[in-house]
């Protein structure tokens, strides 16, 4: 009935009831439009029209002409959306077998298969062949030798088709002025000009004066006018800012554990990146006004050499030093100067250097997560020959990158996440290269990263494995140090380097606090990723790190002529921990250890300031550590083939350690905003120190609502957030 109406509005067709239905045609080519109307319409009904037998014909051949082009229609869309066929390969028998052996092999390996085709491939003979195109004499960031290095890196991760890409920034490098060295001087005599020098250190020139009773006056501005030398032992960083707090106007530091003539190298930023770049990334295109980071010394800092202090501290006089200001050098009498004393005068003239620098990255591409990564990076720069500050640790970046890639090509393994391998610069001016990337891509890089595993610094003995990390990465740690065999135990053959450590508390005996000066810090304080640094290390300190000694002989000595072995088992120790976290359905970052740390944190008790209560943080703390309770129930009971409910999960461990840098303060005047690792007036360990009741009140209370975001973060949905506060 509808297709007839149809046709009654749009045409001349007309129906009419004259005992049985007919249908009255009206074509302007076969009816005179001026024939009387009449005829149409009489009363009786003339004999209605009806049309020709062949213009029925006329209807048939339209029907089926919709048809046959219907029919075609469907043709054509069917063979466009099928799936295309392929060419079958032409194989023999042999080669029918290898196809179908290569398709078990790649969905059927497991853990323990991993592991050992990752022992397989990663051995001395290949690292100790490599070493040998990597070293260089001069490395110096944005020098000639740093440049070529870089560019090795570069082809290396080309051939092994790991889609290599570089990172450009262009930053201030603080250098030795070549035509006014610095200079240290006893009277009028010139004591030095040292090789050596601390990066990042105020210029200009200072003298050595009465500063005995200077320190002790009260009066207003009279600080500021101290001149006061003080010699410490090489803890750049802290020493210079503890110092400066204190007023005094230069700082020399020598190394007494170090021959007398060892110079050394080294930064006195309190900070990590180009410091005149706070907070925001130094690429060329960007403009910003001039601007400096707050962790910039206000005094002098310059190296000496252990034989230079012996000639200083022989001259100054004066009364005898406290015994916390007594070192360890022979047949010398440590005094503090005074007025009857030579003045000895410090002249630092440094120069900033715009510098261009060159980060360079390698992928290998998870198969279903791609977009989630582990990053492995190494210091590619050295002040000399840099052996065990960056040498070992970019050998072993080549050789991990080689032996993952080969695993990937020939062996059939396929990573769920992707593993990225980046080669930093200008590592030894404070991380400036990583931290340049970090701060340049931080909107997408606190998602995606997973783990940062440094590489740097990762051989300097051959008795026992210290490490840094995120609570998180303990667990999986101590797991790997189980798996891997020790290679520093030449008489305990089969043991694991676990072993070494069994029957004594582990965290204790392994773990050390991340200092600002590792490389892994940035990544942790600064962009909230889970990082670890480790090392291979003697009973004494390694007495050539950061000097012109660092060199192949030196540390062979140091790892008793076991470089390659050592080197290789660190290597596995990197690399079983980051397949781990590229293969595992479920991320092995355990969320419960934070439960242990974060508690020594807070020790404020009620009554502990007037008007506060530690009461709010102990909460927050309870908080995240039911929901950390509540995801291991939820993991236990989860289907680990359930792509979704897997990533759901691993999402919430991933933003762990993001939410615990402070969202109350500025990347740009506090960089470092992690709560527990973090660096300022908002960390735990500054609220224990603090005097200010009132700061004290506000920090505290930021502090409660960052962790009781990082609790509810962790309990997923906001329905399921457990906030009691």
């Amino acid at each position: 009935e509808s297709i007839f109406r149809m046709f009654e509005r749009y045409s001349p067709f007309t129906l009419q009831s004259d005992g049985e239905s007919h249908v009255e045609v009206k074509l302007s080519d076969d009816i005179d439009d001026h024939a009387p109307s009449e005829q149409a319409g009489q009363p009786g009904g003339s004999p209605s029209y009806r049309p020709r037998p062949k213009r029925n014909y006329r209807m048939c051949y339209l029907a089926l002409g919709i048809l046959f082009i219907f029919i075609i229609g469907y043709l054509i869309g069917y063979v466009s959306h099928r799936s295309p066929l392929q060419e079958p390969i032409p194989c023999d028998s042999e080669q029918e077998k290898g196809v179908a052996k290569k398709a078990i092999v790649e969905y059927s390996l497991s853990w323990t298969n991993i592991t050992s085709l990752l022992a397989r491939r990663l051995t001395p003979d290949a690292f100790n062949s490599r070493l040998s195109d990597v070293e260089q004499t001069d490395h110096t960031a944005g020098s000639t030798g740093d440049n070529i290095l870089g560019n090795h890196v570069l082809e290396s991760f080309k051939s092994l088709e790991m889609e290599p890409w570089t990172d450009t920034h262009y930053v201030q490098l603080q250098m030795p002025n070549s035509e006014k060295p610095n200079r240290v001087l006893i009277g009028q005599d010139e004591v030095c000009q040292p090789k050596g020098y601390l990066a990042y250190s105020a210029t200009g020139k200072a003298k050595h004066c009465d500063s005995t009773e200077s320190f002790r006056t009260d009066q207003p501005g009279t600080a500021g006018m101290v001149c006061w030398i003080l010699v410490f032992l090489p803890a750049f960083v802290f020493q210079v800012a503890n110092v400066a707090a204190l007023g005094v106007s230069a700082v020399l530091i020598y190394p007494e554990h170090k021959t007398e003539t060892t110079e050394l190298y080294g930064h006195v930023h309190l900070g990590s990146g180009d410091p005149y770049t706070p907070g925001f990334p130094s690429f060329n295109h960007t403009q910003f006004p001039p601007t400096q980071s707050s962790g910039l010394p206000n005094v002098l800092a310059q190296s000496i050499t252990a034989q230079t202090a012996v000639k200083i501290l022989k001259r100054i006089g004066g009364p005898d030093s406290p015994p916390s200001f007594k070192g360890k050098l022979d047949n010398v009498k440590y005094t503090l100067g005074g007025a009857s004393s030579e003045d000895v005068t410090v002249e630092v003239n440094n120069v900033l250097q715009d510098t261009e620098i060159h980060n360079v990255f390698g992928v290998i591409k998870g198969f279903i997560e791609p977009d989630r990564y582990v990053v492995l990076g190494a210091q590619r720069d050295a002040w000399g020959p840099g052996y065990a500050k960056s040498t070992v640790g970019t050998t072993l970046l080549l050789e991990l990158a080689r032996a993952v890639s080969e695993m990937v090509h020939t062996d059939g393994f396929r990573p769920r996440r992707s593993l990225v391998f980046a080669s930093w610069s200008a590592g030894e001016y404070g991380s400036v290269g990583a931290t340049e990337w970090l701060e340049g891509y931080l909107s997408s890089l606190d998602r995606r990263v997973v783990t940062y595993i440094s590489l740097d610094g990762v051989v300097t003995g051959n008795y026992a494995v210290n490490a840094s990390a995120s609570p998180l990465l303990h667990s999986l740690l101590e797991r790997t140090m189980k798996e891997v065999k020790n290679p520093i135990g030449f008489g305990e053959s089969g043991k694991s380097l676990y072993d070494h450590v069994a029957g004594v508390n582990f965290e204790k005996a392994v773990f050390k606090p991340m200092q600002m000066e590792d490389s892994a810090y940035p990544f942790l304080a600064f962009s909230g990723i889970p990082s670890l640094s480790f090392r291979f290390v003697s009973q004494e300190v390694y007495p050539h790190y950061g000097t012109s000694f660092d060199n192949k002989e030196y540390l062979g000595f140091a790892t008793a002529h076991h470089l390659g072995s050592i080197a290789t088992g660190a290597g596995l120790v990197a690399g079983q921990l980051a397949l781990r976290l590229v293969h595992d359905h479920v991320l092995y970052l355990d969320v419960l250890r934070y439960r242990k740390h974060s508690p020594n944190y807070v020790v404020l008790q009620d009554g502990s300031a007037e008007g506060l209560s530690a009461r709010w943080i102990i909460m927050a703390l309870g908080s995240y550590s039911r929901a950390a309770t509540d995801l291991n129930t939820e993991l236990l009971n989860t289907d680990l083939t359930d792509t979704l409910a897997c990533h759901n999960i691993n999402d919430r461990i991933m933003r762990v350690e993001h939410n615990l840098l402070s969202p109350f303060v500025s990347p740009k005047e506090v960089p470092f905003r992690h709560l527990l690792f973090g660096h300022g007036s908002h960390t735990m360990a500054a609220m224990l120190e603090g005097e200010d009741r009132e700061a004290l009140r506000t920090q505290l209370a930021l502090a409660t609502w960052t962790l009781q975001g990082c609790a509810n973060a962790l309990s997923g949905d906001v329905w399921d957030s457990d906030n009691q506060i």
